[in-house]
């Protein structure tokens, strides 16, 4: 399958707060490839350098070093975003909108005919389960409403590529279950998803292949699958292992 996402020998390197002291490496020398149609877990714990990767791919941070590309153009070239839906961890709306009102302002944003946009809205908002609420201020939704209608936004541009950064995060079990299905109905549709999370049972279900970041480095990836099999334990063991807690 043709890659979607590439990334060569990147690093991102951050100025010191503390007088005197070399920059932090946040990125090094990572060398990764997502694939068109699949769910890719980016996994790390809290510092690993996830969401500044993300943010390369995404146009806000420029690499110190290294390349990457998405649909074979560089990140920096603006048309490389003209694909994409992103959903940060925390969402910022305003709250006194509606998500129908929300989701207009996107499509303007996109430059979607009214008429289109209209169709696209119902058609997100039923996926994303949010058609009873259409007409509700945003303040009044709930944490995994809130974060589906994060999601509403991130593909109402009809995105081939998902990047979702801890889109479960804060949800109860019900709200990650929903995420989960969203994700899933989106593979079936030939979407790409890269995605991070700290659910490890829910990316080991959703998942075609994951990689795991640790201070910087990619440590391991490949087909979830493989290295169950491989390390004869659960994702979540496999991840201790590799960031370097005794299991």
């Amino acid at each position: 399958m043709p890659g979607i996402i590439k990334i060569e020998k990147l690093c991102v390197e951050y100025v010191s707060k503390e007088i005197g002291q070399p920059p932090k490496l946040a990125v090094r020398d990572l060398v990764l490839s997502v694939n068109a149609g699949e769910v890719f877990g980016f996994l790390g714990p809290n510092g690993a350098g996830k969401t500044t990767t993300m943010n390369v791919l995404l146009g806000f941070v420029n690499p110190t070093r290294g390349q990457a590309s998405i649909f074979g153009v560089n990140v920096r070239d603006p048309v490389a975003r003209q694909r994409i839906g992103y959903l940060p961890e925390l969402t910022y709306y305003y709250k006194f909108l509606t998500a129908e009102e929300l989701l207009r302002f996107y499509c303007k944003v996109f430059g979607i005919e009214k008429a289109v946009a209209e169709s696209r809205i119902d058609t997100i908002l039923k996926l994303v389960e949010l058609e009873h609420a259409r007409r509700r201020p945003i303040k009044s939704y709930s944490k995994g409403m809130q974060q589906r209608v994060g999601l509403a936004q991130a593909l109402i541009n009809d995105p081939d590529l998902l990047i979702l950064d801890e889109p479960t995060s804060g949800l109860d079990p019900i709200g990650r279950m929903q995420v989960r299905a969203i994700i899933q109905r989106l593979k079936s549709e030939g979407k790409t998803v890269f995605f991070s999370s700290h659910e490890l049972g829910e990316v080991e279900t959703v998942c075609d292949r994951v990689g795991i970041l640790n201070e910087g480095e990619l440590k391991i990836q490949g087909r979830v699958s493989e290295l169950i099999d491989r390390y004869h334990c659960n994702l979540e063991q496999i991840f201790l292992k590799v960031v370097g807690v005794c299991v």
